[in-house]
């Protein structure tokens, strides 16, 4: 269908739709009109990602003196792969409309291990080695050397594609990973290096995060964009710790051993040259003398990891004298390595701000701090002159010189923590030093600054007044949408008490209580009898996990489940746990039904959707607090106070909040759908608490369904499946319209929207 926002033509290729699908679009062309950034909350299942892509490229089509990019950043891979799918769709649907003029190209981009068609890299035992074997093959030096001697291997597709040189481009069209790969292979050209070379001429760019947001991968990758482009965080709820992981160093011993072997290596390497090649150091050290760091633009293929600082924050300055020279540059680094060393040999937690890390620095091992800043890229400098291509076995000292160019750069939003020992298991020495950023400010503030609109978009952003603080911005448009359903399809309750009216809750001094332990079996086996298909449930952490399963299945509690149902268990191990997932749904399928144990914050809660039968029901034992006595979360909860004002308390439930949202939330994946939610705590019962959660599943929490024990959860359960199994009107009856089709939205247009909604 087509129809119009205010001058904008939208085309949709689907033949109805949502009211909130059609109100994100109008807030969303707010936001772009005004070239401001956007906060916008819309429940999951309602086609976000469609309305947001729909609504971008007509805005785009519309406008064609201004043409506008999008860039789009999705958290796995297979959210990226989901939307060029949806995209592809779209763009059919516009080109069979408006013919070639609506043609556009539209890429993804991941790693090289996702995109590498060369059989020998492919076939090396370790998927990770693939980026070290792709250089291996293609490193100017290494190509240099092949030109001379037939003999030395070289990769064939990337050969090709320099040969083709600016004739290599991709035709427009939507590709996912599988399309490049295939075109490459068809036309013998490198699919990541084509693509990396694309991504500048694409309409579309889907990637991930980290491509934006982590300066290291940013320098490099995504320092072409242009201004006028539109950047969308989806599924973007943990944005702020994503920021947070990108500026963060730790350093254990085995670092610290690992970068001593790497600089005896670096050393060797150094004695080699001076005997052989002299030259190429001395041009290097004369490189320095006249203040270039980097030799200019280096080919493709030599470039690694930018900078690990914000691009801002990178001196445009010669390199200090005393490492200019390769040798001195070593002793540095030595030194350095010695003091890390001497400060992980401490018994007792240790935290310090950079400025006096940096002034004990330079006291015990006479190194400065803008000799600190410039380490990152006096090594990169360094490893090219000396033709180093397995970077994997050189990440040990990348990450001693990523730690001493942060500590030198930044002086505040930072602290280093020193821990003898992982406080949950104290008698294994396991010394750490983190860097630790605490202001997830710091590495969005460039994409804030450099593009014209940020979208920032979830299904569970709430309290949405609390992210532009945590990121320090200023939203044009702050929304959050709810769900227009025929039918309640969702069912929320809160349980406070078991059967045996005993209070239930993974509060610290009741978690290990028999009585809860028992109470929370009980639930699971009664709602096992009655709930068809598949259940899934969430724990606060994996050793409490592991300690319930113990002793439910010491009391007998696991094996009356497993007469009702399989049972299946995530692991930390990411094989089994997809192993355990393909089966839970084969015996969702057969009709068996089965059991999903899984942890808040793991891998299943972010990622994996049990939509339709293989969740019928989500139950979250407990509140998914963070681990509250760690120093981090203790140093960072003390910056938020002093910086923005955020209480301690009320980021913490916020925090623990969004992961229940975000487990819960995974059973309903369409409108057709339909799950329950029990929230099994009763701290939930708390008004403070609940009214954190999304207004999409408040407005489906009655007063009735607060103060529940077990069997009156149970009553209401069986309800709710009879209620469900009645046939329905999809498109709505009774005056209620959920589904909108192009008449609906002309009559809208006139002035009956609100007649329509309500």
């Amino acid at each position: 269908m087509k129809f119009q926002i205010e001058d904008v033509t939208v085309y949709f290729p689907y033949d109805y739709i949502y009211p909130e699908q059609y109100s994100y679009m109008i807030e969303l062309k707010r936001a772009l009109d005004a070239k401001g950034h956007c906060l916008l909350e819309m429940p999951t299942g309602t086609g976000k990602t469609i309305a947001l892509l729909s609504l971008i490229t007509s805005y785009s089509l519309s406008k064609p003196q201004t043409p506008i990019k999008l860039i789009y950043c999705t958290r796995t891979v297979h959210e990226m792969e989901k939307t060029l799918a949806e995209l592809k769709l779209l763009h059919n649907y516009q080109i069979k409309h408006l013919g070639p003029q609506a043609r556009i190209l539209a890429i993804g981009l991941s790693s090289r291990k996702n995109l590498c068609v060369n059989p020998t890299v492919l076939a090396a035992e370790n998927r990770d080695s693939v980026d070290a074997g792709c250089r291996k093959l293609t490193a100017s030096w290494v190509r240099a050397m092949a030109a001379e001697n037939p003999n030395v291997p070289t990769c064939q597709f990337f050969e090709n594609y320099e040969r083709a040189a600016s004739a290599a481009v991709v035709p427009p069209g939507v590709y996912t990973l599988q399309d490049l790969r295939v075109f490459g292979k068809e036309k013998g050209w490198c699919p990541y290096f084509l693509a990396r070379h694309m991504v500048q001429f694409a309409n579309v760019v889907v990637y991930s995060y980290q491509y934006l947001l982590d300066p290291k991968v940013a320098g490099i990758i995504s320092k072409e964009m242009q201004k006028e482009s539109v950047v969308v965080f989806d599924e973007a709820h943990n944005i702020d710790n994503v920021c947070i992981e990108a500026l963060s160093v730790s350093v254990r011993r085995q670092t610290l051993e690992g970068a001593t072997r790497n600089l005896n290596r670096i050393s060797q390497e150094i004695d080699r040259f001076k005997a052989t090649d002299a030259s190429r150091l001395r041009a290097e050290y004369n490189r320095l003398v006249e203040g270039l760091a980097l030799r200019g633009n280096l080919p493709i293929t030599d470039n690694w990891l930018s900078n690990p600082a914000l691009p801002d924050d990178i001196l445009k300055e010669a390199v200090p004298g005393n490492i200019r020279r390769a040798e001195h540059f070593l002793h540095v680094l030595r030194r350095l390595v010695q003091y890390l060393r001497g400060r992980l040999d401490t018994e007792n937690v240790e935290k310090e701000s950079p400025v006096s890390f940096v002034a004990s620095i330079n006291s015990h091992a006479g190194i400065d701090q803008k000799t600190l800043k410039f380490c990152y890229d006096r090594l990169h400098s360094l490893m090219l002159t000396l033709e180093i291509t397995d970077t994997d076995e050189f990440l040990h000292i990348q990450t001693i010189c990523d730690f001493a160019t942060l500590v030198g750069t930044y002086g505040r939003g930072f602290s280093i923590i020193i821990e003898p020992f992982d406080e949950r298991m104290p008698h294994i020495p396991d010394p750490i030093l983190q860097l630790s950023c605490h202001d997830a400010s710091l590495a969005i503030k460039p994409v804030f600054d450099r593009f014209q609109s940020v979208v920032i978009t979830s299904g569970t952003l709430s309290p949405i007044d609390l992210y532009p603080r945590l990121l320090n911005f200023h939203p044009v448009v702050s929304r959050s949408f709810t769900m227009s359903l025929t039918r309640d399809c969702i069912c929320p309750m809160v349980l406070t008490r078991g059967s045996d009216q005993l209070p239930v809750s993974t509060k610290f001094d009741m978690r290990s209580d028999p009585g809860v332990v028992r109470n929370y079996g009980k639930l699971l086996l009664e709602m096992v009898s009655v709930v068809p298909d598949g259940i899934v449930c969430f724990f606060v952490s994996y050793s409490y996990m592991d300690g319930i399963i113990n002793t439910w299945n010491d009391s007998g509690i696991l094996k009356e489940i497993m007469q009702h149902k399989l049972v299946f268990i995530e692991t930390q191990d990411v094989v089994e746990t997809t192993l355990a997932l393909d089966n839970y749904r084969r015996a969702c399928d057969c009709g068996r039904g089965a059991v999903f144990f899984s942890v808040a914050r793991g891998k299943v809660a972010e990622g994996i959707d049990f939509d339709r039968h293989y969740g019928r029901l989500v139950i979250m034992f407990g509140v998914p607090f963070q681990y509250t006595l760690s120093k981090i979360l203790l140093a960072r909860l003390e910056y938020l106070r002093d910086t923005f004002q955020i209480k301690e308390g009320d980021f913490l439930t916020f925090d623990a909040l969004r992961q229940a949202a975000q487990c819960v939330g995974r059973v309903i994946r369409s409108k057709a759908d339909y799950g329950m939610m029990i929230f099994a705590d009763k701290r939930y019962s708390r008004h403070d608490k609940r009214s954190k959660l999304p207004s999409w599943i408040l407005s489906h929490l009655r007063d009735v369904n607060l103060n529940l024990s077990t069997d009156m959860a149970l009553h209401i359960a069986k309800e709710f499946l009879r209620k469900m199994a009645q046939p329905y009107e999809k498109i709505g009856g009774s005056g209620r319209k959920t589904l909108l089709s192009e008449e609906d939205l002309e009559k809208m247009g006139d002035g009956g929207m609100d007649e329509m909604l309500y």
